[in-house]
């Protein structure tokens, strides 16, 4: 599965046209919000219209996740969530007719625990297209980067508004398929706008490197990703979904596909 794993982030995101709304990347947490709930969203999201879909594994220390992520990642775990289920509900996914990309996210110590090579291979069997490892410097990410490669997966790193530009380029050269770039100074959750210090990241990180960029960190609102249009490719929404989803009802994919459909700023068909 290298082949088709390494061309699915380009192909999505050459798939835009000039002048349009960045991308939606949804988030969803492994287990969340029951054991078998994954492998469903994945595919609402899709049905929604999302560009690609991001898929946390939980982690009990995580500490780029704010209080919704943080509580929703933890009950995954007291439900038995693992490394190894989180990639085979991806798997799950893609049996069932899954096609965008898929982002994993997790912290740097269930890989290791797992065997960054055991990881990687194991992410690109199940149909996983790229991994974001937070808490992971550039100093320090060669190794992962360099085995995720092997396998046809995207080292998918984070910037932020402190980072400065040349750092932002090292961080850069060790990309593929997007660079994500954190909204804020701080954790994960809604926010009530975009801020200025986030425009200016995103045009830094366009200074150094020709990679699509993903906005993540507080996405919440339609007119936020009206507001970043011409800004970014790409936008990751997470807790405000996730909310969204805890609150919904009984049928946590047609609550997602409402919720991303809203953001895209398009009907209940689009």
């Amino acid at each position: 599965m290298t082949a088709a794993t390494a061309g699915r982030f380009e192909a999505a995101f050459a798939a835009r046209g000039a002048g349009e709304r960045p991308g939606i990347i949804p988030y969803v947490m492994a287990g969340f919000p029951g054991p078998g709930d994954t492998a469903p969203l994945l595919l609402a999201y899709e049905r929604a219209g999302s560009l690609a879909a991001e898929v946390g594994i939980p982690f009990s220390d995580p500490l780029a996740d704010g209080p919704t992520i943080q509580s929703i990642g933890w009950r995954a775990l007291e439900q038995g969530m693992t490394p190894a289920r989180a990639i085979a509900q991806v798997a799950e996914a893609r049996a069932a007719g899954l096609t965008i990309p898929v982002a994993a996210m997790t912290y740097i110590n269930p890989v290791l625990a797992m065997g960054v090579e055991a990881f990687a291979a194991a992410c690109a069997a199940a149909g996983i297209d790229g991994v974001i490892v937070p808490d992971l410097p550039v100093d320090e990410a060669a190794g992962l980067a360099a085995s995720l490669g092997a396998h046809g997966l995207a080292h998918i790193p984070l910037v932020a508004p402190t980072t400065p530009t040349s750092r932002v380029a090292r961080v850069a050269a060790t990309a593929a398929g997007f660079v994500y770039c954190v909204s804020v100074t701080g954790t994960t959750g809604a926010r009530d706008r975009v801020s200025p210090a986030a425009l200016d990241l995103l045009a830094r990180v366009r200074s150094v490197t020709d990679l699509p960029r993903a906005l993540g960190f507080g996405i919440s609102r339609p007119e936020h990703v009206e507001a970043l249009t011409g800004h970014c490719e790409a936008v990751v929404v997470a807790s405000a979904l996730l909310d969204a989803i805890g609150t919904g009802g009984d049928d946590p994919g047609a609550t997602a596909e409402r919720f991303i459909r809203g953001l895209r700023g398009v009907g209940a068909a689009g």
